[in-house]
């Protein structure tokens, strides 16, 4: 069998896999295994084990625990709560303000998580039914939220940057670095499309008598500004270079949990366990995609597919935007049917050497690539944060999820051709602080 057929073979039998309903990370497993075996036989019996393990095995990828750790405790104690209410007070006057506050949110959500299904749950169990209380229509809800939880993974700390920049050897300190201003931007610019639509559509929607004073809108603060102070002082030491990410995560997560121990007075451990438990599992869902990502992408390069597409995108000769293109193209395309971390896994050591060749800045593509997950977060047939938002309001249909998600989407496609025309948005920042890549 040539390459080009095992690879489609394996792909189809992936994409059939995913279709019966079956965990990624079985499917990804299940559909390596079989090319493995039928290339190597039995033999392969004595690389599973080892290659999944070398896949996860890095002390960087401490980090993701300890950030998925640091959004549970949030969203699981009031403390997510205050933050969501405390930007409803200062908002809660301007047209669409719910809107914004959900999106603003969000992306201050993301900062404590780098996880978009985790920032999510945690704004749309709180956003959504105060949306649907002031009468908004359920996708405007709903996919506000759906979109606003992508963030996650752009606004530093980003899990998907992390795994990145182990798959890629590039710092992740400066990949952090360049999710910052792409995704302020990206963020001004969800709010900006939220504001236009409430104004075309006459959002208003303020709960009769709803009035907050400056000592109201004040007496929010202290409680929101030591998580934010915690997220500011982890990617102080982390930039200057005080502490490693792991170290960084780590510290930051023990300081929320003293903190919402302190602030709100958790004394009793039954809170915890749920908290804990939680992270655990979504920690565990996320290192066993990539340990059968790593297989997947072994089975990929055993079968010659990995070369084969290498060579064969390398000999196009094309203009590099072009090129540029049609890798954006797989991306979406890509995102659509398997989660960020499993994509990067798979595909950035395969177009790292292709991007860098054609004379693009590895840290731009890291940005140009999240938006492009980001973009596969909402939209079908995977679309995890469609699934996670469903879970949270299942009276709402799915199709108003993706109709509500859908003009987020554009805004997407929009700041990838921002960032396209203006690479300095991504490359200045890091170049401040660190200076020059080397």
């Amino acid at each position: 069998m040539t390459p080009t057929m095992a690879g489609i073979a394996l792909v189809v039998g992936l994409c059939v896999l995913l279709a019966t309903g079956m965990p990624i990370a079985f499917a990804l497993g299940l559909a390596a295994l079989t090319g493995l075996l039928l290339d190597m036989g039995l033999d392969v019996i004595y690389v599973t084990a080892e290659t999944m393990f070398a896949g996860i095995a890095n002390l960087a990828y401490v980090a993701i625990p300890m950030f998925v750790l640091m959004g549970a405790i949030v969203a699981g104690t009031p403390a997510g709560g205050d933050l969501y209410r405390s930007l409803d007070r200062w908002l809660y006057k301007v047209p669409g303000g719910l809107v914004l506050s959900n999106i603003g949110a969000c992306a201050i959500f993301s900062g404590m998580t780098g996880s978009s299904p985790a920032t999510c749950a945690a704004i749309g169990k709180m956003g959504i039914p105060e949306m649907q209380k002031r009468g908004y229509p359920n996708s405007v809800a709903t996919g506000s939220i759906a979109a606003g939880g992508t963030l996650g993974i752009l606004i530093p700390p980003s899990v998907t940057m992390i795994v990145y920049g182990i798959s890629t050897q590039t710092s992740i300190g400066r990949l952090f670095l360049a999710g910052v201003l792409p995704g302020l931007m990206l963020t001004a610019m969800f709010m900006a499309w939220a504001l236009i639509d409430a104004r075309r559509k006459g959002f208003h929607f303020r709960v009769e008598g709803l009035h907050y004073s400056w000592k109201e809108k004040f007496a929010s603060l202290p409680r929101v500004l030591p998580l934010l102070l915690i997220i500011a002082g982890m990617l102080f030491v982390l930039y200057g270079g005080v502490a490693t990410p792991s170290e960084a995560a780590g510290a930051g997560a023990f300081l929320t949990l003293v903190v919402v121990i302190l602030v709100y007075r958790l004394y009793r451990i039954q809170p915890f366990i749920g908290i804990f438990g939680s992270a655990m599992r979504e920690s565990v869902m996320i290192m066993m995609i990539m340990a059968s990502a790593e297989l997947f992408a072994f089975a990929l390069s055993s079968l010659y597919i990995t070369q084969s597409l290498a060579g064969a995108i390398a000999a196009l000769e094309i203009n590099r935007w072009a090129l540029m293109g049609l890798i954006n193209v797989f991306l979406l395309v890509s995102g659509m049917f398997l989660p960020p971390v499993a994509i990067i896994v798979m595909s950035a050591p395969l177009l790292f050497p292709i991007i860098t060749q054609a004379g693009f800045d590895p840290y731009w593509f890291a940005v140009v690539l999240t938006i492009n997950m980001e973009i596969g977060l909402i939209t079908p047939p995977v679309g995890l944060n469609l699934f996670v938002i469903n879970s949270i309001a299942p009276n709402v249909p799915t199709k108003e999820i993706l109709w509500g998600a859908l003009p987020y989407v554009l805004v997407m496609l929009l700041a990838i051709l921002v960032l396209c025309v203006f690479p300095e948005i991504v490359t200045w920042l890091p170049e401040v602080v660190m200076g020059p890549a080397i």
